[in-house]
């Protein structure tokens, strides 16, 4: 069995028999004298806690390291109609400069006149520097049963070279402030079937579906969340996934229509959050539920 396996099967098995352990004390409460009831609140925590604890012991053999590994081949690869490699991808800090690059997008490049976020520049360098279709790539843009796509292993590479460094989503160029602040309309629009926004979950502390926390991403101390670990290994389906299919599931499940692929939409949404998330440490590639 590989140490990634064996890591899954015993974190798993800690966090069964906590959760069955929790259980068994909220049926069966000691006759010597009544506990103090546990709210519902307390009781999601601590199942919380438990898979943080999960969370932790995967992390030291993440599968984001296997899709870290094949993104880097991706990059330093020549292919596509032009026969290039990435290599010459200006992600913000100059053509080829990858390290630190994640932390300090979406950004404005000159180039497209326009604010971009990680994914959205990688399929443009994917478009222009190697001669790929920029509507052949958006036809399965998502990981699923049939495989994961090439922008998704290249954004976990990205992303895993600014591991440990500060998020710092730049504010400086005009249209940087305008995606900010379109970004933030976006994340209150109510609309739809169910009268839903973004911050309909996660406008507020405290709130919940079913033991999923929802974090604040309007706040400073829960907007770490928005970014935190994306992209991420998802254990409910075993995929890769980055923040283009997190924001565009979020709109499905509120029953928007979807944007399109590597959208201006996504990338504003993503400056509205990096933004509030400057300062915090980046820690991901990393696991999700």
């Amino acid at each position: 069995m590989s140490s990634i396996k064996l890591r899954a099967v015993i974190a798993l098995s800690g966090l069964a028999l906590a959760c069955a352990a929790h259980a068994q004390q909220a049926g069966t409460p000691k006759k010597a004298a009544a506990p103090a009831k546990k709210t519902a609140s307390e009781s999601k925590s601590a199942i919380s806690a438990e898979f943080e604890k999960f969370r932790e012991v995967m992390e030291d053999a993440s599968p984001a390291e296997l899709f870290e590994a094949k993104g880097e081949e991706l990059w330093k690869t020549r292919r596509g109609p032009k026969n290039a490699s990435l290599e010459q991808c200006d992600l913000g800090l100059g053509p080829g400069v990858v390290k630190g690059a994640y932390v300090r997008m979406p950004r404005y490049f000159a180039d497209a006149d326009q604010v971009m976020d990680a994914e959205r520049r990688i399929v443009h360098c994917m478009v222009t520097l190697q001669g790929f279709n920029a509507a052949d790539l958006a036809k399965k843009p998502f990981s699923s049963g049939s495989g994961t796509p090439d922008p998704v292993s290249l954004v976990t590479y990205v992303a895993a070279q600014s591991r440990g460094m500060k998020i710092a989503v730049p504010q400086k160029h005009p249209k940087e402030r305008e995606a900010f602040n379109v970004g933030k309309e976006i994340f209150d629009y109510r609309a739809g079937a169910w009268d839903f926004s973004c911050g309909s979950c996660h406008g507020e502390d405290g709130k919940r579906i079913r033991t999923q926390d929802l974090p604040n991403l309007s706040s400073k101390k829960g907007a770490i969340a928005a970014f935190q670990s994306w992209p991420g290994y998802r254990m409910t389906g075993g995929f890769m996934h980055t923040l283009q299919w997190r924001m565009n599931d979020c709109f499905r499940q509120q029953r928007f229509p979807e944007p399109g692929y590597a959208s201006e939409t996504i990338s504003h949404l993503l400056t509205y959050m990096g933004v509030n998330a400057n300062g915090h440490v980046y820690k991901g590639p990393g696991i999700k539920r």
